[in-house]
């Protein structure tokens, strides 16, 4: 007799008590949570927490609540991408006129490296430590809609999508003519 089917036997009393422990596995219904149900499904029943165990919109006024606050970040959302986008064009702007200045300044000697070095806009921390901050402000923008979603309430959903649709409505022409598009 082979070893494998002695050790598969000897493991039975644990996976049969394992079974039997009472717990239903079932995946079925919505996930138990302490302050709500989560299901698994698109849905529009109440009760998904919202970023936090505090924020469960349980009536129908706090669901609408939720989603008028959802719908605002979906507009800030898209009215920092044309602030930053017009942030870029004057930083470009900035970054030319200092870029011309440093290359008249060039000598012969190093003159081909420096070209070469001159060509990156330079290191403005007023500017880029704006960037940095205003990229991470829309990335956790981003990521709080995207826990959102991740209830799989349509109507959390609905009011991203038609947030994110409307705000590049009123603000998107601003960055697509910051970037030539």
């Amino acid at each position: 007799m082979s070893l494998t089917p002695l050790v598969l036997l000897s493991l039975f009393p644990w996976v049969y008590a394992a079974a039997e422990n009472g717990m239903d596995m079932s995946m079925d219904d919505g996930m138990t949570l302490a302050a709500g149900t989560m299901m698994p499904m698109l849905h529009f029943t109440r009760g998904d927490t919202l970023w936090f165990m505090g924020w469960v919109p349980q009536t129908a006024g706090a669901m609408a609540g939720a989603c008028i606050g959802l719908f605002i970040l979906t507009l800030i959302d898209r009215w920092l991408a044309a602030v930053r986008a017009m942030m870029e064009l004057y930083w470009r702007e900035t970054g030319l006129r200092l870029r011309q200045k440093s290359a008249a300044d060039v000598d012969d000697k190093y003159g081909k490296i420096r070209r070469l070095r001159l060509r990156a806009p330079p290191f403005i921390p007023a500017h880029d430590i704006m960037r940095g901050a205003m990229h991470a402000l829309q990335a956790a923008l981003g990521f709080a809609f995207m826990l959102a979603i991740m209830t799989f309430q349509a109507a959390y959903i609905i009011t991203i999508a038609l947030g994110l649709g409307i705000g590049e409505m009123l603000f998107g022409r601003y960055s697509a003519g910051a970037t030539g598009h």
